[in-house]
């Protein structure tokens, strides 16, 4: 039994998991996040890269680790019923609902809006997106032509167009990170805020829905135990990771250090246009149209054919693969033409509730050689990191919604009784309490039945 890939096999593999991760919105953040933090870039780049990077990774290694087949089956020891609620809920938010409309939306924003008189962007958008869903759905019904596409063509092509306005960047920088302010919560706190830009980019939970894809194709090359799959995923993790770290920091310079020849924008995408502007003119456009319109599809064919197979599996009776990608696409296409805003605003909170909870079931995945997926564990520290993320769900909901007196409420309890919550990290304690909590209450179990014996 071959234990054991080739190089060039990790390698392929690994830019297969960057292409599938690195999209439009893994642009727009980092670039944005640098503006803001200016001198204090560094700092919240480390907590970017944590969430950004680290944490996508670590979760396709705690599928293999814990020879999960799926979300679901990853979920599965807290309760058949979570487990199917919660892979609903995430494939939902990775997928139809915010991010592959956001991918059509972005891609429009950034690349073509520029040539776009304003009089005609509804419309724009419309056919836009039309072509964009056309053309990704086409490939989406074709998975298995996802490795070579995107690991041998887009995501090759992508770096070369990223890169040459990456290291113009470098090479004669529009100033200096250490003369620009910090702004908002960069001053004070950069590494936390660094933190939580990270969840923006979705990968972590992406990452359990894109380890079905991974972990398929590593076994395809031969590799069957769950150990020998664990490692190889890691090593081709790596590549994956290397890409994304150098990326990322690199964005995160050039919007710190922008401010010396452009102003200040509301998103990322409006900064990566004037900076690509100012090096490189009308040209500079255009290559930045080329770049995110790429990025963003195919991320959305990774996104469409990995929410198509989990629903197929979970619900096999009803609806096949086929139909699931193209009610996935047309619901897509129907969102991305409300506009890219309110997509980024409805986002926030259902990130704010899904990625503890994701987070702590990476946590108890990786676990698993000690725990054994033992369902008291599994309860009680996902059942007290829920009711912890709830309150980050409401506080992150739109001010008209958060201002009224019943949300005011719950935040002010929250901000009063739960350490980290101001910070966006209230989940821990609770989480830790209810780990701590299942792992007593299975001991004693464990320890009563081996005295009945």
């Amino acid at each position: 039994m071959k234990e054991k890939l080739k190089f060039k096999q990790n390698l392929l593999i690994g830019s297969l998991l960057f292409g599938l991760f690195f999209g439009a919105g893994n642009l727009i953040f980092p670039v944005q996040m640098g503006q803001n933090a200016g001198k204090h870039v560094v700092s919240a780049t480390i907590g970017f890269l944590i969430t950004g990077v680290g944490l996508p990774i670590v979760g396709i290694i705690a599928s293999a680790i814990s020879e999960s087949e799926s979300l679901f089956d990853m979920a599965s020891p807290v309760s058949a019923k979570y487990s199917k609620v919660f892979t609903c809920l995430l494939y939902l938010t990775i997928g139809p609902l915010f991010a592959i409309p956001r991918t059509a939306t972005v891609a429009f924003e950034v690349g073509i809006h520029p040539f776009i008189n304003n009089n005609y962007l509804k419309l724009g958008l419309f056919v836009f997106s039309l072509m964009f869903f056309i053309f990704t759905i086409y490939f989406s019904l074709k998975p298995g032509k996802i490795l070579d596409l995107v690991g041998k063509y887009l995501t090759p092509i992508f770096l070369v167009l990223l890169s040459i306005l990456l290291i113009a960047t470098f090479i004669k920088p529009m100033g200096q990170a250490s003369h620009y302010a910090a702004q908002g919560k960069y001053i004070t706190s950069p590494l936390t805020t660094g933190l939580l830009d990270g969840y923006n980019t979705m990968d972590a939970l992406a990452s359990l829905a894109f380890a079905i894809i991974i972990i398929s194709n590593v076994r395809k090359f031969g590799i069957k135990s769950s150990n020998a799959i664990a490692g190889e995923t890691f090593k081709s993790g790596l590549v994956s990771t290397a890409f994304m770290a150098i990326i990322y920091a690199a964005l995160a310079y050039m919007g710190a250090t922008s401010l010396g020849s452009v102003k200040r924008a509301d998103n990322g995408g409006s900064i990566l246009s004037m900076v690509s502007n100012h090096y490189l003119g009308v040209i500079g456009t255009v290559l930045l149209a080329a770049i995110v319109v790429i990025a963003c599809v195919k991320t959305a064919i990774g996104l469409i054919t990995s929410c198509a197979e989990m629903f197929s599996e979970m619900f096999p009776k009803s609806v096949s693969y086929k139909k699931y990608a193209v009610i996935f696409t047309i619901c897509s296409f129907v969102i991305a033409n409300f506009g890219l805003n309110d997509i980024i605003k409805l986002s926030i909170p259902v990130l704010m509730f899904l990625y503890p909870l994701a987070i702590t079931l990476i946590i108890l995945s990786l676990l698993t050689p000690i725990i054994h997926k033992q369902s008291y564990i599994y309860k009680w520290t996902t059942g007290l990191t829920a009711v912890a993320a709830f309150f980050d769900f409401c506080k992150a909901l739109p001010d008209s919604l958060e201002k009224t007196d019943a949300i005011t409420h719950i935040v002010n309890f929250a901000h009063l009784y739960l350490p980290g919550f101001d910070y966006g990290f209230g989940w821990i304690l609770p989480a830790l309490c209810g780990f701590i909590i299942g792992l007593i209450i299975y001991l004693v179990r464990k320890n009563k039945l081996e005295l009945s014996h």
